[in-house]
């Protein structure tokens, strides 16, 4: 059996006293597409923040292989942090930074390639998403989708295992939502890099989630995991009405 990338275990995020979740308890898996979701306020981006390091839970642990992220030395945090890739819901491109200097930028800090090699490397994770005519390019010059495209590329400098993304469809066109979710499905496809995704687009958790996370925000607790079809037909009733959004079907109220 694969070992999972991630656990979670016994998670508890809060703000000091005010408990936003608890009870989380999950995997992410090698080549898979984990999409979370959950209404307005119930801690998907607090979540993502935990995964990466950047928050520390109240209470239990989060584990990349069997290292706990939280009580990993400086040394061994930095070479976990190489290991994922993050693409934050704005982008987050130096603005003084051409496009291609911004996907090189995690290469040169943690690589030893020189500067030649580092911009081939740029140049090709570039074309991968997309943007193989934006290496000179400033990021405002790009538009909405094209910025998140490159802040994709930019999270691939290392060719990590594993990509994290915050509403990669978020303020989207249709078109350019449609373009995203794609080169989403490539990448776990055909470079069978697992991705981890907080997105309130159904439409997108259909069509690329294996699996599905759901946050409730009134118990306080993940009320369900598993892939989004059979979760739509079988999941937990607030579940099921809330992805029937997103299926085009009818909602039901049970008695």
């Amino acid at each position: 059996m694969t070992s999972p990338l991630i656990r979670v275990q016994a998670m508890t995020m809060a703000f000091g006293d005010h408990v936003v979740q608890r009870d989380l308890d999950f995997d992410v898996l090698p080549g898979e597409v984990l999409a979370i979701a959950g209404g307005s306020g119930c801690g998907k981006s607090t979540l993502l923040r935990h995964l990466i390091g950047l928050q520390a839970p109240a209470a239990g642990r989060v584990l990349h292989g069997t290292q706990d992220l939280y009580t990993a030395d400086a040394k061994t945090l930095g070479v976990l942090r190489q290991g994922f890739g993050v693409a934050f819901q704005a982008g987050a491109l130096w603005s003084s930074m051409t496009v291609g200097e911004n996907v090189m930028l995690p290469m040169q800090l943690f690589t030893g390639r020189d500067a030649a090699t580092c911009a081939r490397d740029a140049r090709f994770k570039l074309a991968l998403v997309g943007l193989a005519d934006s290496f000179e390019a400033e990021p405002s010059q790009l538009s909405g989708g094209m910025r998140k495209r490159a802040a994709i590329a930019r999270a691939l400098a290392l060719d990590p295992p594993l990509l994290f993304l915050d509403e990669p469809s978020a303020g989207l066109d249709p078109l350019s939502s449609a373009q995203l979710d794609e080169l989403i499905r490539h990448l776990r496809d055909d470079l069978g890099t697992a991705v981890v995704m907080v997105s309130h687009e159904l439409g997108s958790i259909f069509a690329l989630a294996d699996r599905l996370l759901f946050l409730d925000a009134q118990s306080k607790t993940m009320t369900a995991l598993g892939p989004p079809d059979d979760l739509l037909h079988h999941g937990p009733p607030g579940v099921q009405t809330f992805l029937r959004r997103g299926a085009g079907q009818p909602e039901t109220h049970t008695p």
